[in-house]
């Protein structure tokens, strides 16, 4: 499985950007495709995730209410429309592939077989 990740770049706060994420390869009958961000000196985490069999989607906390991921009209791929940005929300972002994720596992690392190479968000001040 590969994952493409593009729509990174700069911003000033209150803007928007809309990340996607392609997914190319293996298919699986079901699967979760997710988006982690990592800011520098601290923990990827969870930002957001879709259910692709069903369309169920979660968000972390504090992205709550200005981002929204969805199924993109091209195959395999999610968008993360991101909305409101501030400049917390610098940091590099990643989508990732479970196949084996669960709702209770979701917002894991662990949870993610497959990773893209990630895209740069910063947000200025």
């Amino acid at each position: 499985v590969q994952l493409q990740a593009s729509g990174g770049g700069l911003v000033q706060a209150g803007g928007s950007l809309r990340l996607s994420c392609a997914a190319s390869g293996r298919t699986f009958s079901n699967y979760y495709i997710s988006w982690f961000r990592q800011a520098p000196g601290k923990e990827r985490e969870f930002v957001s995730a879709l259910r692709w069999s069903g369309g169920s989607t979660y968000l972390a906390d504090s992205v709550k209410g200005r981002f929204t991921i969805s199924r993109a009209n091209a195959r395999n791929t999610v968008n993360l429309q991101m909305n409101s940005l501030k400049p917390e929300d610098t940091a590099v972002y990643y989508c990732a592939l479970g196949s084996r994720a669960i709702v209770s596992t979701l917002r894991s690392k662990s949870a993610y077989d497959y990773w893209g190479q990630g895209t740069q968000v910063t947000v200025s001040s």
